[in-house]
């Protein structure tokens, strides 16, 4: 069985004990976390309820493994001919799921 939810802007994909990265939860390493924003649901025979915009009563449940880092990304900026120049660095913070339950 597998489902797809959104979580911070993204949609993932998901199948029980797999482990994403989702944007950055304010929740303690342990600590179980609930997604009712479920956009689908399929089975691995082919059946799949579609929501409009969501799946009533389906629910994903995931335990909070990490909040982690992602890599580094540089933002240079600059104008030709005019010495402008501007570096800029950024790390997107995330959180470490691993996927319990799937509740459809």
């Amino acid at each position: 069985m597998y489902a797809v939810f959104a979580s911070g802007g993204k949609q993932h994909r998901v199948e029980v004990g797999s482990v994403i990265d989702v944007e950055k939860l304010e929740s303690a390493s342990g600590t179980a976390v609930d997604f009712t924003d479920i956009l689908l649901v399929g089975d691995n025979d082919g059946a799949t309820q579609v929501g409009v915009p969501y799946v009533d009563g389906a629910s994903v449940v995931g335990e909070v493994i990490d909040q982690v880092k992602g890599q580094k990304v540089i933002v240079y900026k600059s104008k030709r001919r005019k010495g402008y120049r501007r570096k800029q660095g950024h790390r997107q913070k995330y959180t470490r799921l691993k996927i319990t339950e799937i509740n459809a």
